[in-house]
């Protein structure tokens, strides 16, 4: 077995490196057994674990539940984990202690959405030793003043802030940014600027390395955004197999002779 990766896999120009989230035990298996290089345990995980509207319900509590799960699989990949609404916006010593909480779970990194406005919290983190992965673009924790789940940068004002954005958090110390939803020249422009690797998710080809929601990913989403590709259907492999289980319960064929013993 390979040994696991570390902050120090993600340098730039070794890509293009893959992501993708798991939220529990089983799944964190699967991908990392699938040979992805980085796991993130994301808040997504109240849109299609919990079934939540949007990320802003998740709680710190759920994120240490979920990144425990997924520790527990003992992945090789890098595992991040992201710091849901509200634990670190209140301040430094706020985003630390829920940051800390995050990594004594089991995470390798944490992973916060914002620019110039949050520099001060990566800097905190970063000095403590925890490594801290950006986001920028689309950040779903801000929907509410964003007015929907929207593509960023398509004015000029968005994307000198993007790319304003991306440069800060390179100099605050992040290992990586993930770009959301921007228009793929956007992400090329800031993936040529900054010297840590950019990870994209329905931001075009051009960054160095791609993530993407497990869900989107097999099918399990009831509505995929338009930027995720489907590999699988393992919705319809699911409702068969529960089917075929009914049926035979009820037709008297399962529990057969070979499940059980007199």
């Amino acid at each position: 077995m390979s040994r696991r990766k570390t902050v120090l896999d993600f340098a730039k120009g070794r890509g293009p490196y893959v992501w993708i989230t798991a939220y529990d035990y089983p799944t964190a298996r699967l991908v990392d057994e699938a040979g992805v290089d980085g796991i993130l345990v994301g808040d997504s995980l109240g849109m299609v674990v919990l079934g939540l509207p949007n990320t802003l319900g998740v709680s710190i509590a759920d994120m240490v539940r979920h990144t425990e799960a997924v520790a527990r699989a003992k992945p090789r990949a890098f595992v991040v984990a992201d710091m849901p609404f509200m634990s670190y916006e209140p301040g430094p010593e706020t985003a630390l202690r829920n940051a800390a909480r995050l990594v004594k779970a089991g995470a390798d990194g944490v992973k916060l959405e914002g620019g110039v406005e949050y520099v001060h919290i990566v800097e905190k983190l970063v000095k403590a030793g925890i490594p801290v992965m950006g986001h920028v673009g689309l950040t779903p924790q801000r929907v509410l003043t964003l007015g929907g789940f929207r593509m960023m940068g398509r004015t000029e004002e968005q994307r000198k802030k993007i790319l304003e954005d991306a440069k800060a958090l390179r100099d605050a110390g992040v290992f990586a940014v993930v770009l959301e939803f921007v228009p793929a020249s956007l992400a090329k422009e800031v993936t040529d600027s900054i010297d840590v690797p950019t990870i994209c998710i329905g931001s075009g080809p051009h960054c160095d390395g791609q993530i993407l929601v497990l869900h989107d990913v097999i099918g399990l989403s009831e509505k995929a955004p338009s930027f995720a590709k489907r590999y699988a259907d393992a919705a319809s492999l699911i409702k068969n197999a529960v089917a075929k289980y009914a049926e035979e319960v009820r037709k008297g064929l399962f529990p057969a002779k070979e499940h059980y013993r007199e």
